[in-house]
């Protein structure tokens, strides 16, 4: 089970409960302001980063290698997202776990991420095979 989804509202909840019994009403405003806060610099974040891959097609990446070299595992899908400027290509069924995406670039080369729960938990580069040097007899 993911707990971060179950104890951030409860800290918030904690939180303004604190800050109630500190400071009354001035303390909730103040902690409820925060919150708020930062819950609109997280769907900026967001929408910045959507707003970025609105005319990229979906599955393109500019360097496959570089993408693979900057890539840490534990990264969620949105970092994955911004670095690349693109929408993965989603390989898996839609809604199953693992999402497995892909991002390709000019030469080929492709990156394979597997997300579980929208953390990169593994990826794989395939770089297509150098094509064979003509020689003179």
């Amino acid at each position: 089970m993911n707990y971060q989804k179950l104890l951030v509202p409860v800290f918030g909840v904690v939180l303004i409960a604190s800050a109630w019994q500190l400071y009354g009403w001035g303390g909730v405003t103040l902690v409820v302001g925060g919150i708020v806060m930062w819950v609109l610099l997280h769907f900026n974040r967001m929408m910045q980063a959507l707003r970025r891959t609105a005319n990229r097609p979906i599955g393109y990446v500019d360097s496959a290698v570089m993408l693979n070299a900057k890539l840490k595992p534990g990264v969620n899908l949105l970092h994955v997202i911004s670095l690349t400027r693109a929408l993965g290509n989603l390989l898996s069924p839609d809604g199953e776990q693992p999402e497995i995406y892909r991002w390709t670039d000019a030469g080929e080369s492709h990156v394979t991420c597997e997300f579980i729960g929208g953390k990169l938990l593994k990826w794989e580069l395939v770089r297509p095979p150098a094509p064979a040097a003509a020689t003179d007899s």
